[in-house]
């Protein structure tokens, strides 16, 4: 029996598609005139309208989205689109980490452990600035006009 090292660390690093999944679910309701229900964006999703219904409620608490409740209720977005960038959602997100990869730190005195982690250190947190950086480039606006024009490609295409 071989062991592939690089497969099994694939297979278990779990990876934070929030960001990922609220971007989906606002652009659908960006098309939507009305209130959009979380078990309609559960269906969008493939989750549970539960993990919706929580994930939006950071939305809610930063402004972004509101929730209109009873039988014609549902979520909105509350925010231009325009002014909501990639970064906002993030941190609104609670800033999940960035990258999964990082430093060993199980024992701190290591020699090596310390020359390891100074090395990557640095190139993790330019990393990570310049993408926060790019975030903060990116509005909803900018991913709501390109999903027009796929949109608008892919109608053509058919026809």
């Amino acid at each position: 029996m071989t062991f592939d090292l690089k497969q099994n660390i694939v297979s278990y690093m779990k990876r934070d598609s929030r960001l990922s999944s609220v971007l989906h679910a606002l652009l659908h309701m960006a098309e939507q005139d009305g209130p959009v229900t979380s078990e309609t964006l559960a269906q969008c999703l493939g989750t549970n309208p539960v993990v919706v219904r929580r994930t939006m409620g950071y939305l809610r608490e930063a402004g972004i989205v509101t929730s209109d409740r009873g039988h014609a209720g549902g979520w909105r977005i509350h925010a231009d689109l325009g002014s909501v960038t990639l970064r906002q959602l993030h941190e609104a997100l609670g800033e999940p980490v960035v990258f999964a990869v990082g430093n060993r730190n199980e024992i701190p005195e290591c020699l090596v452990e310390q020359s390891v982690n100074a090395a990557l250190q640095g190139t993790f947190a330019e990393a990570e600035a310049l993408l926060l950086k790019r975030f903060s480039e990116i509005t909803l606006a900018d991913l709501a006009a390109d999903f027009s024009r796929r949109h608008a490609a892919a109608r053509r295409k058919r026809s």
